[in-house]
């Protein structure tokens, strides 16, 4: 039966969703930056690369036994001492600059402690997810999750290299500090438990990592939505830097790079706004299958514009794309995992979703900078037609049931 109550009176999930848009704003508005930073500092696109590989490699060494610590601590609580650290740690890069004393290792080190903090909050916020939300109200939450990462994917680029260009290089990451603490605020005011229980556990850490494990491995859609989202994200996480390098190629300051980031946003707008009407009217299949093939054909676009602006076009189009299938993939993982299992089987998905991003991020830095950016693009579009071909071939994926039908057993 479905929830009478609309998503936007549900308090505590209203709550959780506005602390996290402005947290995700300040993030993104710092993060625009930080690639410029590193180039200004070293001039060196692979430094740049290590930096972001840094801040995604903690999901490859923590996430399996975050997971399981996760369902046995208190959610929100975790959610909120990483927030308090974050803040910290972000707030060191503005210190460090104001004594004049910002060094290439320094940024390494606090990506670092950035991103393995980032384990922590984004398993804990996904595993609470449906404590704070209806199961029939699942997707119309991701949709609107989605719809405020786009809104500030819009604002956040423009935002941040404002701020870089005209108060200085310290301005980004005192903002993004300040959205920290503004989370935290929003969490302390949420009423709802983050679990179901808080029973002492029972049996050893390393055989709660393995049920995890084991769910979602005899799960074959499932596991290969985990493959796959990690093949896409693996390219995700070159984008940026490809699109910097490309865009400063072309002639483009500071302040229209973030320009060219703001106008890519402009497309997670509109995938988020049709993504559940899309999901209501085609099959789980049909649509992962079509996003897949739509984002391998436009992304070699990125080689062939003449000009900086028009990247933010190729940018949006391809960024549509993101929350139709993130809607589509998030809701429905959701919807089957059971709640003593969020934790250990978000890590289990997360730890392959998200571990290839290091990768791409390093891969992304050092072929910039030893065969340039049309090779670059050419070798990240090989990559998405592999995982095209896969999708379609893979039965699970076609022969999914609907959404409806999950949520209904």
């Amino acid at each position: 039966m479905a929830h009478a109550t609309p998503l936007w009176k549900t308090r505590d999930y209203m709550l959780l969703w506005s602390g996290q848009v402005v947290s995700t704003l300040g993030s993104t508005a710092s993060s625009i930056v930080l690639p410029l930073l590193i180039l200004a500092l070293t001039n060196s696109p692979a430094a740049a690369g290590v930096a972001s590989a840094l801040r995604a490699a903690p999901y490859l060494i923590f996430s399996l036994p975050v997971g399981a610590l996760i369902d046995r601590w208190d959610r929100k609580r975790v959610m909120i001492i990483c927030d308090v650290w974050r803040a910290i740690a972000v707030l060191t890069v503005p210190v460090a600059v104001w004594l004049d004393a910002l060094t290439i290792w320094q940024i390494y080190l606090v990506a670092f402690v950035e991103g393995s903090l980032f384990v922590f909050f984004n398993i804990a916020e996904v595993a609470a997810l449906p404590r704070v939300v209806p199961t029939a109200l699942l997707p119309q939450a991701a949709a609107q999750n989605e719809a405020a990462v786009g809104a500030v994917h819009i604002v956040g680029p423009s935002i941040g290299t404002f701020l870089y260009q005209t108060l200085g290089k310290s301005a980004p990451f005192l903002a993004d500090a300040i959205s920290y603490v503004m989370s935290v605020v929003s969490l302390l005011l949420i009423k709802t438990e983050f679990r179901l229980a808080k029973a002492a556990p029972s049996t050893p850490l390393r055989v709660e990592i393995v049920e995890g494990l084991r769910w979602l491995w005899h799960k074959p859609l499932i596991r290969y939505m985990a493959f796959l989202t990690g093949g896409l994200n693996l390219v995700n996480a070159a984008v940026p830097l490809i699109v910097i390098v490309l865009a400063k190629e072309m002639g483009a300051r500071d302040v229209e790079i973030g320009l060219i980031f703001s106008i890519g946003g402009i497309g997670g707008i509109i995938g988020s706004l049709i993504g559940g009407r899309v999901q209501k009217r085609f099959s789980f299949g049909q649509v992962i299958i079509a996003v897949i093939w739509l984002e391998a054909l436009l992304f070699p676009l990125y080689a062939l514009v003449p000009q900086f602006f028009l990247l933010g076009a190729i940018y949006a189009l391809i960024y549509t794309m993101s929350p139709i299938y993130n809607v589509v993939q998030f809701s429905y993982r959701l919807s089957l995992i059971p709640d003593a299992l969020q934790g250990r089987v978000n890590s289990t998905f997360r730890l392959i979703a998200f571990g290839f991003m290091p990768l791409g991020a390093a891969i992304s830095g050092f072929l910039l900078e030893w065969i340039g950016t049309v090779p670059t693009i050419l070798a990240f579009t090989l990559w998405y037609l592999v995982f095209a071909i896969l999708t379609t071939l893979n039965r699970h994926v076609r022969n999914a049931r609907a959404f409806t039908h999950v949520a209904a057993d």
